[in-house]
């Protein structure tokens, strides 16, 4: 009888409330969209995703170094954030909700995520290793300060504090994503940007893309970094920023619209019953 007066209440016909089913459509369209590129393409899109986010870096340095405040600092990285959402690149970390949503979803398959995870992976990587090569060189004023905030998450111990710092900026990251998808007011999305830097950057949380390139810079600098502790550090963080955005934010999603996923499932072109036919849509490539 609820479900009823729920329909009778919204504007559309879905299981859940309109915002959540038009959220929910857009999020798995695009995600398709995401899944169904070449690996070229997923890589250029994460190498351009590394660039921008490394505009944030500089932001944070430029207002640390001018004023010792990280609140204030983790604010200007939010210039990253906002770039990365305007030129519609992607970090590895953002694409925990998304395209996992799609492969729920049936619009492709598993093995198209991994593609994706790994291209944008290291395409972020390799991008911002080489910015903050750019940095240092152009920024040597910089370089106490780099090789501080590095030492910053190299030296924390891996015990529970860090896990959950990295839960954290794993669950901060999908959720600045998941609430830009929850709006087509650019001001909202920049509002959303900005929060998930200040509390990424300003507190800060770990994050395995962001604060592997504050270590590339230390070890650019001759701080004494290297890269074996660089690949330590990295695998403790990426998996468990992983726990928290895909189990925290985007099963959390999953459940609360699991039935438009089961719709939309129902009405995949990979479902023999789909009233669309298993011929009309192939994932080339595959």
């Amino acid at each position: 009888m609820s479900e009823d007066r729920r329909r009778e209440l919204g504007a559309g016909d879905e299981p859940v409330e309109e915002g959540l089913a038009v959220s929910f459509n857009r999020i798995a369209h695009e995600g398709a969209e995401r899944l169904h590129r070449t690996v070229g393409v997923m890589f250029a899109t994460g190498f351009a995703g590394g660039l921008e986010i490394s505009l944030g870096v500089i932001g944070y340095l430029a207002v640390d170094v001018a004023t010792g405040n990280q609140l204030l600092a983790g604010l200007a990285f939010s210039i990253g954030l906002i770039a990365l959402m305007l030129a519609k690149s992607e970090l590895f970390t953002e694409n925990f909700l998304v395209p996992i949503i799609a492969v729920a979803a049936r619009e492709a398959r598993l093995r198209r995520l991994f593609k994706l995870w790994g291209s944008t992976l290291l395409a972020n990587l390799v991008s911002g290793w080489i910015i903050m090569w750019l940095v240092v060189k152009g920024f040597p004023e910089w370089t106490s300060a780099i090789v501080h905030s590095a030492h910053t998450f190299i030296d924390g111990p891996y015990d529970l504090q860090s896990m959950a710092l990295a839960v954290l900026g794993g669950s901060v990251i999908t959720l600045m994503t998941r609430m830009q998808h929850g709006t087509e007011s650019d001001v909202a999305k920049i509002v959303a940007a900005v929060a998930a830097g200040f509390l990424l950057a300003g507190l800060p949380l770990f994050h395995s893309i962001l604060d592997s390139l504050f270590i590339f810079g230390a070890i650019h600098a001759g701080g004494d970094i290297n890269y074996l502790q660089w690949l330590v550090w990295f695998a403790w963080t990426v998996g468990f920023n992983a726990v928290g955005g895909i189990i925290l934010v985007t099963a959390v999603r999953i459940f609360r619209t699991k039935d438009l996923v089961r719709d939309r499932r129902r009405n995949s072109p990979r479902n023999p019953d789909s009233p669309r036919g298993p011929g009309e849509q192939t994932e080339s490539g595959d």
